[in-house]
């Protein structure tokens, strides 16, 4: 009975992350993108989940993971891989072209200060 109130508390979640459905749109029992025109089951996550969750298990300082949390650091990653990527090609549009190149991320981390960060790792 958790693990289903861990799925719908996570697609809850995707939904309100994603704002594409609001997250009292989807009950109990209810998949959510239901009725939509994409053939096929619902997939919240896009990255494997048992990789996510072998990629926390090798922190020395991780004994535990649960599903709900490999969940929400994969959507996490997700999302920040979307962002970053959306961001470096408004740089490659700028350069006419279509192909990111390492120069549209590293002008995106220079000029996004969320990406602060990040300055340095590519070299």
């Amino acid at each position: 009975m958790a693990a289903a109130a861990g799925a719908v508390t996570a697609a809850a979640a995707a939904a309100a992350a994603t704002a594409a459905e609001p997250a009292a749109a989807v009950g109990p029992g209810e998949e959510a993108g239901a009725g939509s025109l994409c053939p096929g089951p619902l997939r919240l996550a896009r990255l494997p989940l048992a990789r996510v969750k072998a990629l926390v298990k090798a922190d020395p300082d991780v004994s535990l993971a649960s599903q709900e949390a490999v969940y929400i650091l994969a959507r996490a990653a997700e999302l920040f891989v979307e962002t970053i990527a959306k961001d470096a090609y408004v740089y490659a549009q700028q350069g006419k072209r279509k192909t990111l190149q390492r120069k549209d991320l590293d002008n995106a981390i220079e000029a996004i200060d969320e990406f602060a960060f990040l300055e340095g790792t590519l070299d």
